[in-house]
């Protein structure tokens, strides 16, 4: 078979069958999830394959290709007697009708560019330029997006089966409350913190094996939203109540991104609404909603709420995440560590720096020397070294903290993750009920919500968490 004809049949093979890539494992991985259709518009996979990609590129060269013969003394419809022997249709002239007749455009074009070497070079250097970028993109490694099956382990979804059936069992049959403590009863910001741990296995308010269990914790939520926007319980509204708000106007941003209920975005726009009018003049967000000072601690749940609620279509002003950035980055320190406040030098740890980082992220800032800085900064707690691990706020400090490693991705995620897992499930706090134990006053409700959302990252399945 001459070239040109096994050129066009590979082109038009692989434009026929090449499907839109999914990541592989993603599918099986929730069976009841994608079953009754609870994960919506699952994402396709960052491994593009280079054959595919180089197969569009090709056909999308067809108007470069298409002004080079149009510029040629010799255009494909005026071909001499060799030409002849082409099918008819390939005569006919661009532009090129239908699909079924791009394979004889490319014979036509072969043919010419056999007579026109300035043409061969002229299209084989666009070519170059064009299909370069399809192999990877040196800046970002997403390969490891793909390896949610291999980094989840059997010991560890098992671990995750236990923690969703021990949160199933703790919540509040008369309103779908959690918090078992009387610190943190009733509390929203752990019932938020439980309805995202559920979220992450890929359940929606009514939908898989947990599905009533998130509808239960969003009619708790919607039905503490004061008339200002506001969520929070009369009865416990913890320490900081805009912490509270943070975490349940991210997991509403959450359901409202995977449900579109109307409902829902009624409650997620008053409570975006309010931390809007929260921000203070430096920038960010403190215990109380009026407030006239700000922490990184309270700052990095008002924006991520904010992210995901703009990513559920709910409108965010640019100024307000502009001024909140700049706030963020006036908290890092010189060795790119963050601290509590502006006006504090000596409270910087691990868990806020890991909170700055997630922040930045959040805000839109991807790459840059705070972010690098930071990550190096992190580094230095890796998990397993237990001397220099937080002891009062350790699930805070690792939620945030693999979050940042996850978007980083390459080398920092792949480590990372294996270390926090076989810590958690060896963690002296993780109980034979399959909860884990709150070192400090949050309840085993907070502290198993907080180790399931970190044991569930590879899934990539709560929006926030997507890259």
């Amino acid at each position: 078979m001459p070239i040109s004809d096994r050129l066009m049949f590979t082109i038009l093979f692989l434009k026929r069958t090449s499907a839109p890539i999914r990541e592989p494992g993603r599918q099986a991985s929730s069976k009841n999830a994608v079953s009754r259709g609870e994960l919506r518009n699952p994402r396709p996979s960052s491994e593009f394959r280079p054959v595919a990609r180089i197969t569009r590129r090709l056909l999308a060269l067809r108007p470069v290709c298409r002004l080079a013969l149009r510029w040629s003394a010799r255009p494909a419809r005026q071909l001499d007697l060799e030409a002849s022997r082409l099918p008819s249709v390939c005569r006919s002239g661009w532009p090129v009708q239908g699909p079924q007749d791009i394979g004889c455009r490319v014979r036509c074009i072969l043919f010419d560019f056999g007579q026109r070497p300035l043409i061969v070079a002229v299209c084989l250097l666009t070519l170059a330029f064009i299909v370069r970028p399809s192999f990877a993109d040196p800046r970002i490694d997403r390969s490891v997006e793909t390896a949610a099956k291999e980094l989840v382990t059997p010991e560890t979804q098992q671990a995750i089966d236990a923690g969703l059936a021990f949160l199933a069992a703790r919540q509040d049959s008369r309103d779908g409350s959690y918090g078992s403590l009387a610190s943190s009863r009733r509390r929203v910001a752990v019932t938020a913190l439980a309805g995202m741990a559920f979220l992450s296995s890929g359940n929606t308010p009514g939908r898989g094996k947990y599905g009533a269990q998130v509808q239960k914790a969003v009619d708790f939520l919607l039905s503490r939203i004061q008339p200002n926007g506001f969520i929070f319980d009369d009865g416990n509204t913890g320490h900081g109540p805009m912490y509270d708000h943070g975490f349940a106007t991210l997991f509403l941003a959450e359901v409202y991104g995977m449900t579109k209920t109307p409902k829902v975005r009624n409650g997620l726009q008053r409570a975006v609404q309010l931390i809007i009018n929260a921000q203070n003049k430096e920038g960010g967000w403190r215990y109380e909603p009026d407030s006239k000072d700000a922490d990184l601690s309270v700052t990095i749940c008002q924006v991520m709420a904010l992210r995901a609620a703009r990513n559920a279509g709910i409108f965010v002003p640019k100024e307000t995440i502009d001024r909140c950035t700049e706030y963020v980055r006036k908290c890092q320190t010189s060795e790119g560590a963050f601290r509590y406040q502006l006006t504090t030098t000596w409270q910087v740890t691990f868990g806020l720096t890991a909170a700055g980082v997630v922040a930045l992220y959040s805000a839109g800032v991807y790459e840059g020397k705070a972010i690098e800085a930071g990550l190096q900064y992190l580094e230095h707690y890796r998990p397993g070294l237990a001397m220099r691990q937080p002891s009062n706020h350790y699930f805070y400090s690792h939620y945030y903290a693999v979050q940042a490693m996850w978007h980083a991705g390459g080398e920092r995620w792949r480590q990372w993750y294996p270390d926090v897992r076989d810590e958690l499930l060896q963690f002296p706090f993780h109980t034979t009920a399959g909860s884990w134990r709150d070192p400090s006053a949050y309840g085993d409700e907070y502290a198993t919500a907080m180790a399931l959302l970190i044991l569930q990252t590879p899934n990539n399945y709560l929006p926030i968490f997507q890259r």
